[in-house]
Order: C-alpha cells, then structure tokens, then sequence
C-alpha cells in the first residue's frame, strides 16, 4: 500500500486529521460508522493508482478532535469540514467523492451545497430514512436507539440500532452488527495492525450512536436540489443489503430521479468484506 502522508486542518469547533496518498483526480473518502479514516485502509492503495486518495477522521472520531467534546453534531457542519478540505487539497479544481452509510448523508448535503467543487460523487446507502413513505416508523427507531443509550448504555443501544436496520428475518444487523463484531473479536483472532483499528472503532462508538445517528437520521435532504444534480450524483447500495433499512433510500431516490442503482460486491459493510472488488469497481464508476 503506498504510504500515505499526514496532515492536520483547523474547522469551526474542531481539528481534523487527513491522510493523502497517491497521484491523480483528488478522491475525498468520507468515512461512515465509527471506523474514521481506517475503514478505507482495504481500497486506498487500490484506488491511489490513479488518484489523489484523502481520507479523514470526522470531527470528534479517532484523532479529530472537537473543541468541545459535548457539542451537538449537524451534517451540515460535517460536509463543511469535507468542503474545507477539497478547498486545502484540490483548490479550484473539482474532485471526486465517495461516501459511505452516515458519510453518505455528508457526501449528499456537499453536493447540494457545493456542486462546483464537485465533478462526481457516490453515496453508498445513505440511511436519509426521511425521504422514505414509512419515515415515522424510523423516526420512532431513532427515539428508542437514543432512549435506549440515555438509559441502559452503548450495548443495549447498539441491539436496539441493529435491529432496525436489518430486513425482516435476516440477523445481518448491518454497520452495527459489523463495529460490534470487529470489537468482540479483537482480543482473539485479529493481527495487531487490525485489532487496534477494531479497538479505535469500539472507543467511537459512544459518540457514534449516542450523536451521529440522531443527528444525521433525522436528517431530511435536499431531494429538488438533488434531482436536478443527478448527472453528478451515482446512487449505491451492497448487492446483499436489498430489503435492510439503508438500502431503501438510496434505491428510493434512484428511481425518483430515473438514474442507475449501481450494486457493489457484499453487503452495508462490504467496503470492508470484499475491498479489491469494491475498488475496482468505484474505479470503473469514477472512469464512466
């Protein structure tokens, strides 16, 4: 993998963490869950064959740390953060974006606000449950995870996330089930390299569920302003996921807006489960 070089930038509120590898178009990676920039270790080399690959901390994940650590978070902040760093790394030039699940949501919000600093971008399962016919049940899901965690803690909360996300009968609980696991599993089976990526990831998971799920699933995104940038905008799901609840969105907005649902390898996760097909494939959809 080539070696990426670091770097740090002041936000509003926070000090991000970035790391830039490669040569090539600039591809900014927003990163969802709680895995921080570690969760693209399995498709940057691939993907800095032929691009400038960043990846970054959100603010208040791993070493980007938040001014105040109690603050509230809002997508709109977090897709600043993710502009002001196309603007250090690719000033006047525009890039390439992929999001993934929350960093999706991210990846929406910056190219409705910013499409001029935008040549392309792909959101992987977006869970914007708002633009769904059914959003009153998820808003109620959103209530229990947030109840859930005030009252009993991080692991009951995560339960009651999991469950929701997962189709009917199926035990695949998506992100969740994946963070937990990789966390469960970190003492036993995993190389050091990974189990203190999986220990970083257990350590985010407090602030994930307890401020970015709230904030980023009650999140309703601009679906007008969206639609008439949908030549720049590649809606994406995992060919596993179809049914889990962040599938519909993206599946919903697709057939809105008359564009392709393009289906990458594995499933919510499966930037993780499957990378080299995951890389050349966004490499494919980055080049069409």
């Amino acid at each position: 993998m080539t070696t990426p070089t670091a770097g740090s930038l002041r936000v509003s509120g926070a000090t991000l963490h970035y790391e830039v590898r490669g040569e090539g178009p600039l591809l900014l990676l927003i990163p969802g869950g709680s895995g921080g920039a570690a969760s693209f270790d399995g498709v940057a080399g691939d993907l800095a064959a032929d691009h400038t690959v960043v990846t970054y901390d959100p603010r208040g994940m791993s070493r980007s740390t938040l001014d105040d650590p109690d603050a509230e978070q809002h997508v709109a902040e977090h897709a600043d953060d993710a502009y002001r760093l196309l603007e250090l790394l690719s000033p006047g030039e525009p890039a390439r974006v992929f999001g993934a699940s929350s960093g999706a949501i991210v990846s929406l919000h910056l190219l409705a606000t910013h499409p001029e600093r935008l040549e392309r971008v792909v959101a992987h399962e977006p869970p914007v449950v708002e633009v769904l016919p059914d959003a009153d049940e998820h808003r109620a899901l959103i209530a229990r995870v947030r109840e859930t965690f005030r009252a009993e803690g991080l692991m009951p909360a995560m339960a009651v996330f999991a469950a929701g996300l997962k189709k009917d009968g199926d035990g695949d609980g998506g992100e969740a089930d994946a963070d937990a696991d990789a966390g469960a599993g970190a003492e036993v089976r995993l190389p050091p390299q990974a189990a203190a990526r999986a220990e970083q990831t257990m350590a985010n998971l407090p602030y994930f569920v307890g401020r970015i799920v709230p904030a980023f699933m009650s999140y309703t995104p601009d679906v007008h302003r969206l639609e008439r940038l949908s030549d720049r905008l590649v809606l994406a799901c995992g060919q596993d996921s179809a049914g889990e609840l962040p599938y519909r969105p993206a599946a919903f907005l697709a057939e809105r807006f008359g564009t392709e649902l393009v289906h990458f390898p594995g499933g919510h996760t499966g930037l993780t489960t499957h990378p080299a097909e995951f890389a050349e494939l966004l490499r494919k959809v980055f080049r069409a």
